[in-house]
């Protein structure tokens, strides 16, 4: 089977528009900010699409379907294997993974959960509380570096993201920083939006101030995407309930892994 690079913006948006809770990542990944870091592989016409994302140390595969899927993609990841770099953090079904055992060392991190907004009407009624969300700009970095330091160490964060106005966080009665929810991706032109770098710091935990923040995203989102979706491990029984509770549903679980060539 031949490996095609495809090139065309209008063709990518096409194929990934068929199932946008799935592919939100991929369809934000075609605004300008983000496509001269990407490279997109099929096999096929009309055949699943991976995606090589080279922004972070390692890059990242993207390489996500339904299970009635899994043949073609199994001949996409077979065909891709000359082309992928020495090392690269990889989201694929797990019974993908066996596939690269070969010629990768395979660390497998855990299992994540694709979940999609269905019921917007429960996060756009959900309390604030006592927290009262605010959009946050790049004069908040500081304290939100701070803030991922302290309750979310080691997440991918790119402050890029916050110029796009779409990060909104809460503030104790001290006034410090202590919740924040974001995007990786926000794209108004294919209406989606993927959520993440959602935290608290440790002090306040469970008392509802990420829930407040990332139900206010949702309805500062609302008016330019129509779809929101987000990764979580899908082990994190509170998150998940979070989520669930603010109107979020079950997509897809996967599985991340670093590969290293052996």
């Amino acid at each position: 089977m031949s490996l095609l690079s495809l090139h065309d913006k209008a063709v990518l948006a096409a194929r990934f528009e068929r199932d946008p809770a799935l592919h939100q990542m991929e369809l934000g990944d075609l605004d300008d900010l983000l496509w001269p870091h990407t490279s997109w592989y099929t096999a096929g016409d009309d055949g699943p699409v991976a995606l090589l994302y080279s922004v972070g140390d390692p890059p990242t595969l993207l390489a996500l379907g339904r299970p009635e899927e899994d043949a073609a993609w199994r001949e996409l990841l077979h065909a891709l294997l000359p082309v992928l770099p020495r090392r690269f953090l990889g989201h694929l079904s797990a019974d993908a993974l066996d596939l690269f055992s070969g010629s990768y060392a395979v660390r497998r991190h855990g299992t994540l959960r694709r979940m999609a907004l269905t019921d917007p009407a429960l996060a756009d009624r959900h309390p604030a509380g006592p927290w009262k969300p605010r959009p946050l700009s790049r004069a908040d970095l500081p304290e939100l570096t701070a803030l991922f330091a302290a309750g979310y160490p080691g997440n991918w964060f790119d402050d890029r993201m916050l110029d796009s106005g779409r990060y909104v966080g809460a503030r104790d009665d001290s006034g410090s920083l202590v919740a924040v929810a974001g995007v990786h991706v926000h794209s108004p032109a294919h209406r989606v939006a993927a959520l993440g770098n959602v935290t608290t710091h440790p002090a306040v935990r469970g008392r509802g101030a990420a829930a407040a923040c990332v139900a206010e995203l949702c309805r500062l989102l609302a008016d330019t995407v129509d779809h929101v979706g987000l990764n979580v491990r899908a082990d994190n029984a509170t998150a998940v309930r979070l989520y669930e509770r603010l109107g979020f549903t079950h997509i897809l679980d996967f599985e991340e892994a670093t590969f290293t060539a052996r």
